[in-house]
């Protein structure tokens, strides 16, 4: 359970966040999912919820277990098997191990005494293993992995070795298991989970909002997942990023879109009438201030006009949008970008080899595969920040790249938004640089927060106004409408259709496939090209 008492966030000197008393409060059977548009503050209320983050003001009292879900999970040693991760939530990789090293150890010593000691710390062991759920447990696991598209042969890789979205679903995994209801498990945990749907297909989505529905403990959930906040929750809080205030409302995603709409209207209706009369009431005013004898009536009456104003509820402002435009593209030759024999290995496994790509002019590419075929890993080496084992890049004349990374690893999370933004260009003026940053909602203050306390929404918007600044005649978009609002994805997806260079495009996201109208699919990991079709769209759900 969590209670937060006079909660107060802030970025920077902005308020994003205030709730007076015990308003915001998690119990066993709360879904609540908590909304507003991006930058509103909910990953940093999220964060502070989870004890992962400090708040300006306020208490947050948490009691009984929890697990938390960032929108960028960052993982201690890379070097652990994602099995052992997932099994790590119970403590089950460490008893696994020690249990191996005494069965080695019963089977080498020649010491009775010794070998005693060895059969009795094993059996200590193997009850501890038991006490936790023991081998069920490990095959419960393995179906949570499953269910989230995660294959045995992922679960025997090392992290550093899966993409972005596979460590993604490890992390995700491994809460999941802590919290799910089998031998061992704590069904009674509260989940805290920001955008858990990001990089999964859609039987995985699925499952997850069964797996959720059916859960026990608090949950608290940031999705732009329209169906999943409709299937699952049954509170809302809202984030009113205008007046810094979280609004509660007690049911279910649907009622709270029909009580919001409902309130709008009255809202619409209510100043109509109030502006009407207060109208009429002014007109009278104006008529009696011109007779001195009648001053203080028409005094009373403007007054009576300014109250009729003031007593409405405030009325609701529009969601600011981003205004979001790739560059004009710089001048090049017809193939700016050429890919030759690419080929990258971890260890002994092989993700992709022998690709050849060739990226013309003002030409549009859907890099597609399952998860984990390479799809990131080739636009990281096309965009030179990784190399490959093999092949290589030819550059043609005039090419000039603009990368954006899924996981946001072009942005520098301890400098500032200005600072970010200032070398990504650095040849750019100082007033055209504020504009751009404007145009992407970055002004005033936000421009000295560091980009590490943004949202994932926010780092979105960062990093598409580093690319607007480049002037770029090949863009490589690794899911660039992931953690955006419906409108913010829309802006994104028209800058798509309107831009005239070259697009190579990884996307879980039909509608970003649909606004490229591409002309070529790359299939990985054999890297094979065909033109594109609606065919292709449901391979994009599926990957």
């Amino acid at each position: 359970m969590i209670t937060a008492t006079d909660l107060e966030v802030r970025a920077g000197v902005r308020t994003l966040l205030s709730a007076p008393g015990p308003a915001l409060r998690v119990q066993p059977g709360d879904r609540i999912g908590l909304v507003g548009r991006n930058g509103a503050g909910k990953t940093t209320t999220l964060r502070i919820l989870a004890g992962e983050g400090e708040a300006y003001a306020g208490e947050v009292m948490r009691t009984g277990d929890l697990g938390y879900l960032p929108q960028d999970p960052k993982e201690g040693d890379l070097d652990v098997l994602a099995k052992d991760r997932v099994l790590s939530a119970r403590g089950l990789d460490s008893l696994l191990r020690d249990m191996e090293k005494q069965q080695i150890l019963m089977s080498e010593v020649v010491d009775d005494d010794e070998r005693d000691k060895a059969v009795r710390k094993y059996g200590n062991l193997e009850d501890r293993f038991s006490a936790l759920g023991g081998y069920e447990a490990e095959s419960e696991a393995a179906r949570i992995c499953n269910s989230l598209g995660l294959a045995d042969r992922i679960l025997g890789q090392q992290l550093h070795t899966l993409s972005g979205g596979q460590r993604r679903r490890v992390e995700l995994a491994r809460i999941l298991f802590a919290a799910s209801d089998g031998s061992g498990g704590r069904s009674d945990t509260t989940l805290l989970l920001d955008e858990p749907t990001n990089h999964l297909d859609a039987d995985s989505i699925t499952w997850l909002r069964g797996f959720l529905q059916s859960h026990e403990g608090g949950l608290i959930v940031i999705s732009h997942d329209v169906d999943l906040l409709n299937d699952v929750v049954n509170r809302v809080w809202f984030l009113d990023a205008v007046r810094g205030e979280a609004d509660v409302y007690n049911m279910t995603w649907k009622k709270y879109l029909d009580a919001r709409a409902t309130d709008e209207q009255r809202r619409r209706r209510e100043r109509a009438n109030a502006e009407k009369k207060a109208g009429a009431l002014r007109v009278q005013a104006a008529k009696l201030g011109a007779k001195a004898t009648k001053a203080v009536a028409a005094q009373n009456m403007a007054k009576r006009a300014d109250k009729l104003m003031s007593d409405l509820d405030a009325e609701r402002v529009s969601d600011k949008v981003a205004r979001i435009r790739f560059p004009e593209p710089a001048a090049c030759g017809k193939t700016p970008l050429m890919a030759e024999n690419l080929t990258k290995v971890y260890g002994s496994l092989e993700i992709f080899t022998g690709v050849d790509l060739a990226i013309d002019r003002g030409s549009r590419v859907v890099v597609l595969g399952l998860n984990g075929a390479g799809k990131t890993t080739l636009l990281r080496i096309l965009g030179g920040v990784e190399t490959p084992d093999a092949g290589g890049l030819v550059p043609g004349h005039g090419l000039k790249i603009g990368y954006f990374a899924q996981e946001h690893d072009t942005l520098d999370d301890n400098a500032s938004v200005w600072e970010n933004i200032r070398h990504a260009a650095p040849d750019t003026g100082e007033q055209e640089l504020r504009s751009l940053l404007g145009a992407f909602m970055f002004t005033g203050p936000q421009l000295e927060q560091p980009a590490g306390t943004l949202s994932g929404g926010e780092k979105t918007r960062l990093a598409l106004a580093g690319l607007v600044s480049s002037a770029a005649n090949v863009l490589l978009l690794d899911e660039p409408t992931n953690n955006l609002d419906p409108v913010s994805r829309e802006q994104v997806l028209d800058a798509l259709r309107s831009y005239t260079g070259a697009v190579v495009l990884v996307t879980h996201d039909p509608g970003a496939a649909e606004a490229l109208d591409p002309e070529r699919v790359i299939l990985l990991p054999d890297g094979t090209e065909d033109h594109w079709s609606q065919d292709y769209l449901e391979l994009i759900q599926l990957a």
